[in-house]
C-alpha cells in the first residue's frame, strides 16, 4: 500500500485528491495545522464521506522542524503540496503571510523531503495566476510568467523552487500549472462559488442580489475532480516535469453568471451588482490554457463541462440552504 502525504488536505483539491487516492488503495495522511476551528476544518472530507479514512498529522508549512518530523514518521512515497493562502484577493491584504505560507512553505517542504526522503515523489500545486499579464493568447509550459498579485508571486517562487530542487538534487518533483478549477467544495470567497451560492439563496428567497467586481475578466474553468487526477498522473511518470492543466476554453464572469442563473430559470442581470470593493488593484483580464502536453504525455483530458459543473454547484448550494432551513425549523 503506497503512502501519500497531502498538505492542504482540508481544502477543495485536498479532499478530492484524498478520495481519488483512497479509491486507488493508498494510505492517505494529511498535514493539518492547529486551529481554533478544528471542528469545522474537515467539512469537505465529511461531505465526501472519507473523513474517517484519512490519517492526520499536526504540522505547519512555516515550521521546517515539524515537516522534517512528519517526513520521518510518515515515510511517504508521494508528497502533494496543496497548502497555500490561496485566495488572490486576500493576498493584497496579507502579502507577507501569503509569501511565507504559499512561497517559503513550499521551500520548507521541499527541503524536508530532500533531507529525509529524497526518493519520494513531489507534486507542487502551481497556478495559472503566475501568467498574470499574459504574454501569449494560449498559455503553455513555455509561456513567460508575469505575476500580477502577491499570491501569484508567491506561487512563482514555489514553482521555481520545485524546478530547482529537481535539477539540483535529482528529485522527482513536478509542478501542475493548474488553471481555475471549481466544484461544490470550492470556498465561498471564490467567484464561482459566490455566484452559485447567491443563485441558490435568490432562488430560495433568502437574498435579492449578488455583488461582484469585474464581469469581463475571463478564466479557463474546469472541475477540481478532473484536475486532481492530473496531479496523480504526474507522479506516475518515469520522468518529472511541469504541466499546464486546463480545458482550453475561456469564459467571462458575466457568462458564468448567465449560466448559473439559468439553472434556476432566471435572467442574471437584475440580480448582479457591481461593487468597486471587489475590483483587483492589478487585474488579470484573460487566462486560457493550452493542455496539449498533459493530454499527450499524461493521457489526461477534462471530463466535466463548465455548464455541468455550474449546475452541480448550484444544486449543491440549494441543497445546503434547504437543509439548513429545515434544521433551523426543527429547533
Amino acid at each position: 500500500m503506497p503512502t501519500a502525504l497531502i498538505t492542504g488536505i482540508t481544502g477543495q483539491d485536498g479532499a478530492y485528491l484524498s478520495d481519488l487516492l483512497l479509491k486507488k488503495g493508498y494510505r492517505v495522511v494529511g498535514l493539518v495545522r492547529r486551529t481554533a476551528s478544528a471542528d469545522v476544518i474537515c467539512a469537505r472530507l465529511k461531505w465526501l464521506g472519507i473523513e474517517d479514512k484519512v490519517e492526520f498529522v499536526d504540522g505547519n508549512m512555516t515550521d521546517l522542524s515539524s515537516l522534517i518530523r512528519i517526513m520521518q514518521d510518515v515515510k511517504p512515497d508521494e508528497v502533494y503540496n496543496l497548502a497555500a493562502q490561496s485566495f488572490v484577493g486576500a493576498s493584497w491584504q496579507q502579502p507577507l503571510l501569503t509569501g511565507t505560507v504559499t512561497g517559503l512553505g513550499a521551500g520548507n517542504l521541499l527541503e524536508a523531503v530532500r533531507i529525509v526522503n529524497p526518493g519520494a515523489r513531489f507534486y507542487q500545486a502551481s497556478s495559472s495566476e503566475m501568467f498574470g499579464k499574459i504574454q501569449e493568447a494560449h498559455q503553455s509550459e513555455q509561456t513567460p510568467f508575469y505575476p500580477r498579485s502577491p499570491y501569484a508571486v508567491a506561487k512563482l517562487y514555489a514553482h521555481w523552487m520545485t524546478v530547482n530542487y529537481r535539477e539540483s538534487f535529482g528529485m522527482h518533483a513536478s509542478s501542475g500549472i493548474l488553471f481555475n478549477h471549481e466544484s461544490p467544495l470550492r470556498g465561498i470567497e471564490f467567484v464561482t462559488r459566490k455566484v452559485t451560492d447567491a443563485v441558490a439563496r435568490i432562488h430560495l428567497g433568502l437574498a435579492d442580489h449578488v455583488s461582484l467586481g469585474n464581469l469581463e475578466a475571463t478564466r479557463d474553468w474546469g472541475h477540481a475532480r478532473d484536475y486532481v487526477e492530473a496531479m496523480w498522473l504526474m507522479l506516475q511518470q518515469e520522468t518529472p516535469d511541469d504541466y499546464v492543466v486546463a480545458t482550453g476554453r475561456t469564459t467571462s464572469i458575466r457568462d458564468l453568471c448567465r449560466i448559473a442563473f439559468s439553472c434556476v430559470g432566471l435572467d442574471y442581470e437584475p440580480y448582479v451588482r457591481i461593487d468597486q470593493a471587489f475590483m483587483r488593484p492589478a487585474e488579470v483580464d484573460v487566462l486560457l490554457g493550452n493542455p496539449k502536453k498533459a493530454e499527450d504525455k499524461l493521457g489526461w483530458k477534462p471530463t466535466t463541462s463548465l455548464e455541468d459543473m455550474i449546475s452541480e454547484m448550484v444544486e449543491a448550494d440549494i441543497a445546503r440552504h434547504t437543509a439548513a432551513a429545515h434544521k433551523l425549523a426543527r429547533k
